[in-house]
């Protein structure tokens, strides 16, 4: 069920692959994650997560008599640790900010502020909320704790339109008549929201929910401000979707609920650009197999189409987001019999499946959250388990729109690099250099053709099968930015009895046949899936003698008999 990933390629191109798929992995010494992911004004992308850091008790010599005594020593010297990650388009990490917050838990949310900084939104382990306001920098502007003195959770953070943010999350119903938002005939569990400014002021906070066990999920802001609010409520073995809309004081319009049968869990809200919404869900089937589900509505909770994705496997869609044509992504995870994928999912604008790609190796891997960039890229993060391991690692991971692995944008003098470092073996034995145009020219004896010969030698065969192979590898990972890749058929000035004129056409001539002779056994010892790339980059010229080899000002003319080889980059 594996999408071609770094991991399943050979050892040759592993390098290859490290190097030019976009696809990092940031270790850590214990458990670390991603949560959500943005993009930067500067096209960079900006990702926020936890790792958990321990260190060791200050006195190495000290003696423990119980695990209690080690645990009371080393308080405060361990913990969970959030992470602000900003990487560039070659992968590259820009800045890693820690940000160590007593009793942290989680840091769930990310969200751009329009001076190009960030808030973040977490919660802590005494179940407080949490939401921090970062510059552009990374560096901490303002933090603000708030909740009940209950047990709360923060679900998501929405950016409003008056750059403020909204906190959605849920909250244990209070006990105490001196908490405010004490409310009789509350659940166990309810949802809680609470809107602030952009300079953190808290405008407003309440709760909303049944007598069962309510939890806020994820919210929109639709066009007039009101807020659609995703929320589940839990009761017996069952748990009910239920959407609310309030006015921007949070205020109650209307509530919708959708009863199942099934398990159904709620994932992610978003609204479209003709200002619909869309809700995917996950829900069990009849043999217990989590699919996912996906429900349109408008801002009147008319349901305009309702779609259950049947898959092969049990799948789960965490994030969606639309592309400016009406299509959506998906992010998540998708499971096998013996391990977990991260899973992206193409939709039409009537939400139907169009393509799924699975990512990662014989472990656990997942998507958390996406975001689509400005190119229609698609910017997904989550967790990453090498093999047998069982400590996760944070994941950065950019697609294509067709749901490919993305290529690090490449120059001529990287690509010149990367050329080097496939052909390294024919470099050290001389039978090729390159040179940081990106041409590449044959320099063995061996390699170069008689007088008036352009058929190949097996020598020359042997040599050519081997180069096509790598140099198919090259051309596959970085289809996207090249423009062609180029056969030249050279050929010596000489051509016994022969005028000017036809000296010169008649090498052209063979320069040509060189040249084609050599796309032809290139070509024809690929698969059908390198022939139809071949068909898109492939091109054959020929150059009589007028690019002839020299010793000092002497035409070599046995190394002029040749056939050479160029990239050209878009």
């Amino acid at each position: 069920m594996k999408h071609l990933f770094l991991f399943s390629l050979l050892l040759h191109t592993l390098l290859l692959a490290q190097t030019k798929d976009f696809s990092l992995i940031i270790h850590k010494p214990f458990n670390a994650k991603l949560f959500d992911v943005t993009q930067d004004y500067d096209r960079s992308i900006s990702a926020v997560g936890f790792a958990q850091e321990f260190s060791q008790a200050t006195s190495s010599t000290t003696t423990y008599h119980s695990a209690f005594d080690y645990l009371a020593d080393a308080t405060g010297k361990s913990g969970i640790i959030m992470h602000l990650l900003k990487v560039n388009n070659k992968a590259k990490i820009i800045f890693n900010k820690k940000v160590n917050i007593n009793n942290m838990s989680q840091a769930i949310s990310l969200v751009k502020t329009p001076s190009n900084g960030y808030f973040v939104g977490g919660h802590t382990m005494d179940g407080s909320l949490l939401i921090l306001k970062l510059s552009r920098s990374g560096e901490l502007l303002f933090s603000k704790k708030f909740g009940t003195q209950n047990d709360d959770r923060l679900d998501n953070l929405l950016l409003l339109r008056d750059g403020g943010v909204l906190a959605i999350g849920s909250s244990m119903t209070s006990r105490m008549s001196a908490d405010n938002l004490f409310q009789m005939g509350l659940g166990k569990n309810d949802i809680y929201l609470t809107r602030f400014t952009k300079n953190g002021h808290k405008l407003w906070s309440k709760k909303y929910g049944t007598l069962y066990d309510d939890k806020g999920i994820d919210a929109v802001e639709a066009a007039d401000g009101s807020l659609i609010v995703l929320s589940s409520t839990k009761y017996d073995k069952h748990i009910d979707v239920t959407l609310m809309r309030l006015d921007e004081n949070g205020n109650k319009e209307w509530l919708k609920n959708y009863a199942s049968k099934e398990h159904i869990t709620p994932h992610k809200i978003i609204k479209l650009r003709d200002n619909t919404f869309v809700v995917a869900l996950s829900q069990n089937d009849n043999m217990q197999k989590e699919q996912i589900r996906l429900i349109k509505f408008d801002l009147h909770k008319n349901i305009l189409s309702d779609q259950k994705i049947f898959t092969t496997y049990p799948s789960v869609i965490t994030d969606i987001q639309e592309f400016s044509n009406g299509m959506l992504v998906g992010v998540g995870y998708v499971q096998d019999t013996y391990n977990t994928d991260a899973l992206a999912m193409l939709f039409d604008s009537h939400l139907a499946l169009l393509k799924q790609a699975h990512f990662g190796n014989d472990n656990y891997d997942a998507f958390h959250a996406l975001s689509i960039l400005n190119n229609s890229q698609i910017a997904a993060v989550g967790m990453h388990t090498d093999p047998s391991s069982q400590e996760s690692n944070m994941w950065i991971v950019k697609l294509n729109k067709d749901l490919s692995i993305a290529q690090i944008s490449l120059n001529i003098k990287n690509a010149y690099e990367v050329l080097s470092e496939i052909f390294k073996e024919e470099i050290a034995k001389k039978e090729l250099s390159i040179g940081e145009d990106l041409s590449l020219n044959l320099i063995a004896q061996s390699l170069y053709f008689q007088a008036g010969v352009s058929k190949l030698t097996t020598k020359q065969k042997k040599f050519l099968k081997k180069f096509s192979q790598k140099m198919m590898i090259f051309l596959k990972n970085n289809q996207a930015i090249i423009e062609s890749f180029e056969v030249n058929g050279h050929a010596s000035s000489e051509w016994k009895g022969a005028d000017f004129t036809a000296n010169y056409l008649n090498n052209a001539k063979l320069s040509m046949a060189r040249a084609y002779n050599t796309l032809h056994f290139i070509f024809k010892s690929s698969d059908k899936t390198s022939q139809v790339l071949l068909t898109k980059l492939l091109k054959g010229s020929a150059n009589s003698y007028t690019k002839n080899r020299f010793k000092s000002t002497l035409e070599d003319k046995e190394k002029s008999r040749r056939v050479s080889f160029k990239i050209l980059l878009k």
